[in-house]
């Protein structure tokens, strides 16, 4: 099993946890759509991915790792490595850089990518670099092309990814200005959250391509109708991402709900609505659409972008709950 001295006790293990793993995401439903990437989260060892990562328990951060000396711990880690969880990676100074997100979430999204055979995708976002291999066994390597900032995981990514039998492009560059030099692309799909859509992704993808990304606290689907235009919905699911690093953070959530109905005070899709609305509206008003519309579930809401205008909705674009976002058509600061 890769680097861990032939111990044939832990490679029957990691293939008997990722079968299980398979059938939890199976169970989930997430494969339903598109059963193909079933066999690629079949194929691809996530162990090889994650070789260091940290539990987040009472006292923070366990970090655990496969080359550990005592049998257990490294039992303990293949386990890890395994479960429909996202398991964080990659620290600096206490803040998280990078993870791996929980397979079933992962899953959801490829799926929502609709790709085709030969379609070119890039990924915003390696971190540990198991995405890029899902991509990659299904796609071809020369079809996928993932790009991060950070130089020590682009590079880390490189070693993981070899170690899988997997050579797609790795860039180390600005993930919002995508990678114009090997575009276009039928599909990009980010694995970081972002306040905008960057405009760059819409010029490197072709009309008639899709845009999967993190926003607010879900999941956004996008069709490409131009290389300034792209609507579509959101995934049923929510979803949590490390932001995009370079970019500005999103706004946070008020604070103040106190006042609310303690229905909405709990409830993670009115937190999902005030995300996405980011003070458009007041907590009381948000509060009081949210339960006039009843409660409405995420698929209901939408984004749109258009030239440099970009907009939030709840059930219709040209509809009257419409929520003017950050403008899309300019590249978002960051690094090269």
């Amino acid at each position: 099993m890769g680097g861990h001295g032939g111990d044939q006790g832990l490679a029957e293990l990691a293939g008997q946890a990722r079968e299980a793993l398979v059938r939890e995401i199976e169970l989930s439903g997430a494969f339903a759509g598109d059963t193909r990437w079933r066999e690629a989260f079949a194929a691809v060892p996530r162990h090889l991915f994650v070789p260091i990562y940290h539990v987040v328990g009472l006292g923070g951060y366990e970090r655990r790792w496969g080359e550990h000396p005592d049998p257990a711990a490294r039992e303990r880690w293949l386990r890890g490595a395994y479960a429909d969880e996202p398991l964080a990676t990659r620290l600096r100074d206490g803040v998280l850089l990078s993870s791996s997100s929980q397979p079933s979430l992962m899953a959801a999204m490829l799926v929502a990518l609709r790709p085709g055979d030969g379609d070119r995708v890039l990924e915003i976002g390696t971190g540990t670099g198991y995405n890029a291999a899902l991509l990659a066994h299904r796609l071809g390597d020369e079809n996928v092309v993932t790009i991060d900032l950070d130089p020590d995981i682009t590079e880390s990514a490189r070693r993981h990814l070899d170690a899988a039998g997997h050579h797609p492009v790795v860039v180390t560059g600005d993930g919002a200005r995508g990678v114009p030099e090997h575009a276009p692309y039928d599909r990009i799909i980010a694995t970081c959250a972002l306040p905008a859509i960057p405009g760059a992704w819409l010029t490197q993808c072709r009309a008639g391509g899709r845009i999967v990304t993190p926003f607010a606290t879900g999941v956004a689907a996008l069709d490409v109708r131009g290389p300034h235009h792209a609507e579509g919905r959101f995934l049923a699911t929510p979803a949590y991402f490390v932001p995009l690093r370079g970019a500005p953070r999103p706004m946070a959530q008020p604070p103040h709900l106190a006042g609310l109905p303690r229905r909405a005070r709990e409830s993670e899709l009115f937190r999902f609505l005030l995300a996405l609305t980011r003070g458009s509206l007041d907590p009381e008003e948000a509060c009081a659409l949210w339960e006039r519309e009843g409660m409405p579930t995420r698929e209901r809401y939408g984004l749109t972008v258009g030239g440099e205008r970009a907009w939030a909705w709840l059930d219709d674009p040209e509809g009257p709950y419409v929520w003017p976002l950050p403008e899309s058509g300019r590249p978002l600061p960051g690094g090269g």
